[in-house]
């Protein structure tokens, strides 16, 4: 069940970049319209199913995925209750359409590396957070000098869109709609440039070290029948070494499991 919740989802937003494509074709607005109804069925009966099986259902409906399954269903059933929404706001229809977007989040349900990477950003974020307020910090005084370096007269009329050339340019993007004139401005920005490259390994850094430690954390130390491994991941079905397969084998002993540990 989980491939066809998964390729459900994936179908249901290639369909709307399909219709954004091609606006015009009367000839298939229909069938838009109808894959779009039975998708808004399919995933209802999700949500309906998914709140009968669960043992909190307040808790599902709170949580990130409960968020998201809502979120998705909600377009379709807005344009029943209030149509007019499609003739007087042509922005909130864009905004609902958009909205059925969101159903690629459904598809991190059913990935096992999407709970790791989740994990580690939880664990490392206060880590994170201090990396982005550090950068926001370099961020606002080099767009802050570049304001007075260069000036108005050279298309740095405010803080603000200095500090926006500051981020274009230290994320390397370099748009060119504003660019420095004077020797100061350009060595000031060739610093940033070099600082923006310098400043990746430092998430990529912090990032690593908490995956390795959630992944060390999740090992779980069964001994093989067959070659007395010790080291295999969660709910491990085969030994990692020589194939065979893990059902009834017997936990390690504490002193295996010491010695796996410190390896």
């Amino acid at each position: 069940m989980e491939t066809f919740w998964l390729l459900a989802s994936l179908a249901s937003v290639m369909m709307l970049f399909a219709e954004s494509a091609m606006p015009g074709a009367g000839y298939l607005l229909l069938n838009y319209q109808t894959g779009e109804y039975l998708f808004t069925v399919i995933f209802t009966a999700e949500y309906i199913l998914r709140l009968l099986s669960s043992r909190n259902p307040e808790r599902y409906i709170f949580s990130f995925f409960g968020i998201i399954d809502f979120v998705t269903l909600s377009p379709l059933y807005i344009l029943w209750l209030w149509p007019e929404i499609a003739v007087e706001y042509l922005t909130v229809m864009r905004l609902l359409r958009v909205l059925r977007l969101i159903r690629l989040a459904k598809v991190l349900r059913y990935l096992d590396s999407a709970s790791l990477i989740w994990n580690t950003l939880y664990s490392a974020r206060r880590k994170l957070l201090l990396f982005l307020g550090m950068v926001m910090i370099l961020l606002c005084l080099s767009g802050g000098m570049m304001y007075v370096i260069e000036g108005p007269e050279h298309g740095f009329t405010t803080i603000p869109v200095s500090v926006y050339w500051a981020v274009v340019t230290m994320t390397t993007v370099g748009y060119g709609d504003i660019t420095p004139h004077t020797t100061a401005g350009r060595v000031l920005a060739s610093l940033l440039i070099l600082t923006g490259y310098s400043m990746i390994a430092i998430p990529t850094g912090v990032m690593s070290a908490y995956m390795t430690e959630i992944m060390q954390r999740r090992r779980k130390y069964l001994r093989c029948a067959s070659c007395q491994n010790t080291e295999h991941i969660d709910n491990a079905r085969f030994c990692q070494r020589c194939g065979v397969s893990m059902d009834n084998n017997a936990p390690p002993t504490l002193t295996e499991t010491s010695y796996a540990a410190r390896k």
